[in-house]
């Protein structure tokens, strides 16, 4: 990456401004390519998952949530956030069982998302699971709420395109179906 070294921001200082359950904020003063100082605040995230999961009749298992930021209910992909020290197709697993109540029996792995490069470290493993076997009722976090749909390939680039999935992880997920 030598040939980016002219766009390339040091770190000179860095603070926790906020230390939460799940995210954490910290703001560092940085040094900039041209010799400059800034600040760059950003949200420190543990990572997550997202899941295309195929059902055998080709259809993909979506899920309806509430999300209280934006204060609607989106349609998005399975997904949920790696836990410290889990392997990420452990969470993969995990997440696919307890929001679906469906195990898979192949997976593979496709790609990793950014998806607020701007101010977040976050990063998002996509992962394909197939051969899904429906082993029993949703293992919801507590106060989680969900409904399980399922759409086909083609209903959900549509969706996309309709503007029912906004969501960006699932948009990228969708880009990977060709791969998966």
């Amino acid at each position: 990456m030598s040939h980016d070294a002219h766009l390339i921001e040091s770190e000179i200082a860095s603070e926790s401004v906020f230390d939460g359950a799940l995210l954490k904020v910290r703001k560092d003063r940085v040094r900039l390519p041209n010799g400059k100082e800034s600040v760059r605040e950003y949200i420190v995230h543990p990572g997550a998952v997202v899941i295309l999961a195929f059902l055998p009749n080709g259809n993909l298992l979506f899920e309806r949530q509430f999300r209280y930021p934006l204060r609607r209910v989106f349609l998005e992909l399975p997904a949920g956030k790696i836990d410290h020290g889990e392997a990420i197709i452990e969470t993969a697993k995990r997440e696919l069982l307890e929001e679906t109540g469906y195990a898979a029996s192949e997976w593979e792995y496709l790609g990793v998302m950014h998806p607020c490069i701007g101010y977040s470290d976050e990063r998002i493993e996509i992962f394909a699971a197939r051969g899904l076997r429906l082993e029993g009722e949703k293992q919801l976090d507590h106060n989680e709420f969900l409904d399980v749909v399922e759409l086909s390939p083609a209903e959900a680039r549509q969706a996309v395109w309709d503007g029912r999935i906004t969501d960006a992880k699932t948009i990228t997920s969708l880009f990977w179906l060709e791969k998966a």
